[in-house]
C-alpha cells in the first residue's frame, strides 16, 4: 500500500501520450486552472437553477475533483508528483466540468461560456493515448450535443453522473489518514470519499486502522465537522462494521457512544444512519451496559421508534428492545412513553421487578392516551393478578398502579372484566390491620369502577357499600359515596334505587348532611337528591321537619353552588300537593331565599348559575302558585315570583323554561277573576289609564291580577314557540290559551296575533307532540272564528292540517275535522273523519 495509488482511472494513456503530457502540462498551469475554476464555480453556484437534481449532483462531483486537485496542490510532494498523477486529476477536472455542462444544457445560467471556455482550456493540455482518446472525445462530444434528447435520456445521464464518480481516483491510504486527521472541512469531505472507496475495495485493513487510529480520528471528527461530513462519517463507520464484525468492540467508549446519541438529535439522514450503527453496535454487552444510561438516548430512541421513517424506526425498535433487558431502561421507556417492556416484566419479570415496575406506574403523570395504551398493551391483567396473589408490597403497588390507570373509562372495563370487584370488596370488609393501608386505593378503584354500566348486574354491591359507610375512614367514605353516586344515577338503575330506598338509604345517609368535611357531605347531599326522584309522597315522610328545614338553611347560607343545586334539587322533588311540606317550607321562607338567589346577581348574569338550579328553583316556585290556592298565589306574587318567572322564560334552560311558563298558567288561570271591572263604582281613586288591559277589559297589576301581559309574558312565551327546542311548548301554549277564555277570547286572539303567535302555533301543529298539538288545534280553533284570521293564516295552516288529519293521531282527527270545516275545506260532518 506504500505510496500506491489506491483506485485506478477508467483508461491509462500510453507512452507517447504521456510524453506528450510532460512536454505541455507544468505544475503551474494546474494550480492555475484550480484557482481560476474556483471563481468560475462560484459564479455558477449563484444561479436559482442549482436547486435541480440533475445540475445539483454535477456540480457535487464536480468539487470533489476540485478538492483533490487542491489537495495535491496543496502537498508538500505536489512537486515531485509523476505527470501521470497530474494528468488524471486535470481529465477529471474536464470530463466533470462537461458532466456540469451537459446538465445544463437546456438552460440560460451564468458562466456557462466561462466553464466551457476553462474545460477546453484544460482539455487541450491534456494529449489522451490512441485507445482512450477517441472514445473519451466522443463521450464528451456526446454530453454536449444532447440538448434535444429526451427526459427520459437525461435521467439515465444523471444516472452515469454516479457510474464516472465511482471511477474517480483516490488518495493513498496515507493521504487518506491525514486529510482525515488534520484537513479543514472541505479536505475531510475528499478523505472520507477516499475512506469509503478504500473500504469498498477491502483496502482498509484492521493493521492500518489500528495504527492510524481512523476510529478514534472519526469519532474525535464527528463533533465538530459539517453535516455532510457527519453523514459520511457515520456511513464509513457502519461501512467498517459491516466488513469486519470485530472493529465493534473498537467503538464502545462512552465518548463514542455519545457523540453517536447526539447524531440522533440531528437531520433525518444523520439520524438514520446513526441509529442502524447503534442498533448493529447493540450486539456488545458493553454498549448495552452504556448507552441506556447516556442523558436522552431512550428519549430520542422512543421518539425515532414512533416516528414515520420506517427505516429508523425498525433500528430504534430492535436497539430498545436489546436495552430492555435491564429494568432500569425499561423504566426509562416506560417514562418516555414507550410501556412493552415494562408490560412484559409486569407478566414474566421477578417479584421484586413486578413491584418495581408497578410502583412505576402508580407514581407516572399519566396522560388519557398513555392510560389507554398501557391497557391496550395489557398492564392490567398482571396488576390483578398481583393484587390478588401477591404479598402486601406487591398488593400495594398493584392497587396504587391501578388507581391510575382506573380514570379512564376503557380501563374500568378492563378492571370489571378482570373479576377485581369481589377482591376489592373483600378487602374493604376486612379487618386485619396490615391490609388497611390498601382500603383507600381500593376504594377509589371501586368508585371508579361504579361508573360503568357493568356495575348493575350485581344490585347488591351498592347495599354492601352502605354497610361499609359508618365503618370506614373519611377518605373511604368519600369514596364509597362517589361509587354510591354513580350506581344510583344510572338511567337503568331503577331496580337498584328501589332496593336502597326498600333498605332505608336516605335514613342512613340524612346524619351526613350535618358532616364537616364537605366533599362527604356533598357526596351523600348528592345521593339523598338521586333517590329523592324514587320516593314520591315518602320523600316528606322520609326527611321529616327537621332535615327539611336543614336542606332549606344550606340552600340559602351555602356558598358552593353544586350543594345549593343539590338541595333545591331535592326540595322540587317534594310532592307539589303536599300541603305539609308547603306550610314548613313557606314557614321558612324559602320563596323570599329564591327569588334573591335568582336577583342577586346582574340582571344580565343568570346564565351565571347553573342551569340544574335554576331549573331546580323553577320546580319549586311550582307548588307556590298552584291555581287551587289564591293565597298562595297572592303570597307568590307579593314577593316579585312573577318577574322571576318572566325572567326564566326569557333566558333561562328549557326545563326551566317549561316549569315558568306552567307556574305563569296556573297564575294567569285566576286573572279574569281578579280583574278590576272598568265599571266598579266602589273605586274610590281610579286606576290610571296605563293599568287598563285590553285582553281582560279590566284594570290589572302583576301582584294582584297576575296578567301575563302585564307582566309582559306573552312576547316570551310565543317566542319559546318559535324556537328550536320543542320541549316546553305545551306549558307555553297552556299559558297563551289562558288568554282565550270564553268571555275574553276575541281580545286574547288579537293580541296573540299583535305578537305574530299565530305562525308560531301553526309551526308547533306541524312539529310538536301529540298533547302540544291538540293544544295548538284548540287554540287556532279560537282564532278562525274571526274571519280576517281565517282569511290571513288559513292558506298556510290547511297543508299542516289535512297532514295531520290523514296521518296524525285518531284523538286529533274531530278536532282537526272542525277546524278544516271553518275554513271551509270540509263539511262540519264529513264521513272522511
Amino acid at each position: 500500500m506504500e505510496g500506491k495509488s489506491l483506485c485506478d482511472v477508467v483508461s491509462e494513456p500510453d507512452e507517447a501520450s504521456s510524453s506528450v503530457i510532460k512536454d505541455s502540462l507544468t505544475f503551474s498551469e494546474l494550480s492555475h486552472s484550480t484557482r481560476k475554476l474556483s471563481l468560475v464555480l462560484s459564479e455558477f453556484k449563484e444561479n436559482k437553477i442549482m436547486e435541480s437534481s440533475p445540475i445539483r449532483s454535477a456540480v457535487d462531483s464536480l468539487e470533489t475533483e476540485l478538492q483533490r486537485a487542491k489537495a495535491l496542490v496543496a502537498s508538500p510532494r505536489y512537486l515531485s508528483s509523476p505527470n501521470k498523477r497530474i494528468e488524471e486529476i486535470t481529465e477529471n477536472l474536464g470530463r466533470s466540468i462537461g458532466l456540469v455542462l451537459f446538465a445544463s444544457h437546456d438552460v440560460s445560467m451564468t458562466g456557462k461560456e466561462k466553464l466551457e471556455a476553462l474545460r477546453r482550456e484544460m482539455m487541450s493540455a491534456v494529449q489522451f493515448s490512441a485507445a482512450s482518446s477517441d472514445s473519451r472525445s466522443d463521450f464528451l462530444e456526446d454530453v454536449e450535443t444532447k440538448g434535444t434528447e429526451s427526459d427520459y435520456e437525461e435521467e439515465n445521464f444523471v444516472g452515469e453522473i454516479v457510474e464516472v464518480e465511482k471511477d474517480v481516483s483516490c488518495s493513498s491510504a496515507e493521504e487518506v489518514a491525514l486529510q482525515l486527521k488534520c484537513g479543514d472541512d472541505d479536505q475531510l469531505k475528499v478523505a472520507l470519499l477516499a475512506l469509503n472507496a478504500l473500504i469498498r475495495d477491502n483496502e482498509a485493513a484492521s493493521e492500518w486502522i489500528d495504527s492510524e487510529g481512523v476510529i478514534r480520528i472519526l469519532f474525535s471528527r464527528l463533533s465538530s465537522t459539517t453535516s455532510v461530513n457527519r453523514l459520511s462519517i457515520i456511513q464509513n463507520l457502519r461501512s467498517f462494521v459491516a466488513q469486519n464484525d470485530e472493529i465493534k468492540n473498537k467503538m464502545t467508549e462512552v465518548e463514542y457512544l455519545s457523540a453517536l446519541v447526539k447524531s440522533l438529535t440531528r437531520d433525518v439522514d444523520e439520524q438514520r444512519e446513526a441509529v442502524g450503527l447503534l442498533s448493529t453496535l447493540s450486539d456488545v454487552s458493553a454498549v448495552r451496559r452504556r448507552i441506556g444510561r447516556i442523558q436522552g438516548c431512550i428519549v430520542m430512541l422512543v421518539a425515532i421508534f414512533n416516528g414515520e421513517d420506517q427505516t429508523a424506526s425498525h433500528d430504534a425498535g430492535k436497539l430498545l428492545a436489546a436495552l430492555s433487558s435491564n429494568n432500569q431502561n425499561a423504566l426509562h421507556m416506560a417514562e418516555a412513553g414507550y410501556f412493552k417492556p415494562l408490560i412484559k416484566y409486569l407478566t414474566e419479570g421477578s417479584d421484586m421487578s413486578k413491584i418495581l415496575m408497578a410502583t412505576a406506574i402508580s407514581r407516572m403523570e399519566l396522560r388519557d392516551e398513555t392510560r389507554a395504551s398501557i391497557g391496550e398493551d395489557g398492564a392490567i391483567p398482571p396488576l390483578v393478578k398481583m393484587f390478588k396473589e401477591g404479598k402486601l408490597e406487591a398488593k400495594l403497588s398493584s392497587l396504587s398502579a391501578l388507581q391510575n390507570l382506573s380514570t379512564l373509562k376503557e380501563n374500568t372495563n378492563r378492571l370489571i372484566n378482570s373479576g377485581i370487584v369481589p377482591s376489592l370488596l373483600q378487602l374493604l370488609f376486612s379487618v386485619t390491620s396490615v391490609l388497611m393501608t390498601l382500603r383507600e386505593p381500593a376504594s377509589a378503584i371501586l368508585a371508579r369502577i361504579a361508573k360503568s354500566d357493568t356495575m348493575l348486574v350485581n344490585h347488591d354491591i351498592a347495599l354492601q357499600m352502605f354497610s361499609l359507610l359508618s365503618l370506614s375512614s373519611p377518605i373511604i367514605q368519600q369514596h364509597l359515596l362517589e361509587a354510591l353516586n354513580s350506581i344510583a344515577s344510572h338511567s337503568s338503575a331503577s331496580k337498584v334505587r328501589r332496593k336502597m330506598k326498600e333498605n332505608g338509604s336516605i335514613q342512613l345517609l340524612l346524619p351526613f348532611l350535618t358532616e364537616t368535611n364537605h366533599e362527604i357531605r356533598i357526596g351523600a347531599f348528592k345521593l339523598i337528591h338521586t333517590l329523592s326522584k324514587e320516593l314520591s309522597d315518602e320523600l316528606m315522610e322520609q326527611l321529616g321537619e327537621t332535615n327539611l328545614l336543614n336542606i332549606v338553611n344550606i340552600l340559602s347560607s351555602s356558598t358552593s353552588e353544586s350543594e345549593k343545586t343539590t338541595a333545591a334539587g331535592i326540595l322540587c322533588n317534594l310532592p307539589i300537593n303536599d300541603k305539609k311540606a308547603t306550610e314548613i317550607l313557606k314557614k321558612a321562607n324559602l320563596l323570599p331565599i329564591l327569588v334573591s338567589i335568582m336577583t342577586s346577581k346582574p340582571a344580565t348574569s343568570t346564565a351565571l348559575l347553573s342551569h340544574h338550579l335554576i331549573e331546580n328553583i323553577a320546580g319549586i316556585i311550582m307548588r307556590f302558585t298552584i291555581t287551587s290556592n289564591l293565597k298562595l298565589q297572592l303570597y307568590s306574587a307579593e314577593n316579585r315570583v312573577i318577574p322571576v318567572l318572566v325572567k326564566m322564560l326569557s333566558e333561562g334552560p328549557i326545563i326551566a323554561k317549561c316549569r315558568a311558563a306552567t307556574s305563569l298558567a296556573q297564575l294567569s288561570k285566576n286573572s279574569l277573576n281578579l280583574r278590576k271591572s272598568k265599571k266598579s263604582t266602589w273605586l274610590c281613586v281610579p286606576p290610571s289609564a296605563e293599568a287598563f288591559c285590553e285582553v281582560h277589559n279590566g284594570y290589572c297589576f302583576v301582584k294582584s291580577t297576575f296578567c301575563l301581559v302585564k307582566a309582559n309574558a306573552v312576547s316570551p312565551l310565543i317566542k319559546i314557540l318559535q324556537g328550536s327546542q320543542r320541549e316546553a311548548d305545551e306549558a307555553a301554549l297552556e299559558a297563551l290559551s289562558t288568554l282565550l277564555q270564553d268571555e275574553i277570547w276575541e281580545n286574547g286572539c288579537s293580541c296573540i296575533e299583535k305578537m305574530s303567535g299565530i305562525e308560531a302555533i301553526i309551526k308547533v301543529i306541524e312539529l310538536g307532540s301529540i298533547k302540544t298539538r291538540e293544544k295548538a288545534v284548540w287554540i287556532l280553533e279560537r282564532v278562525f272564528r274571526v274571519e280576517d284570521y281565517r282569511v290571513k293564516y288559513g292558506e298556510s295552516a290547511q297543508v299542516v292540517l289535512i297532514d295531520l288529519a290523514q296521518n296524525g293521531d285518531t284523538q286529533l282527527k274531530p278536532i282537526v275535522a272542525k277546524l278544516l270545516a271553518q275554513l271551509e275545506l270540509l263539511q262540519v260532518q264529513s264521513s272522511y273523519f
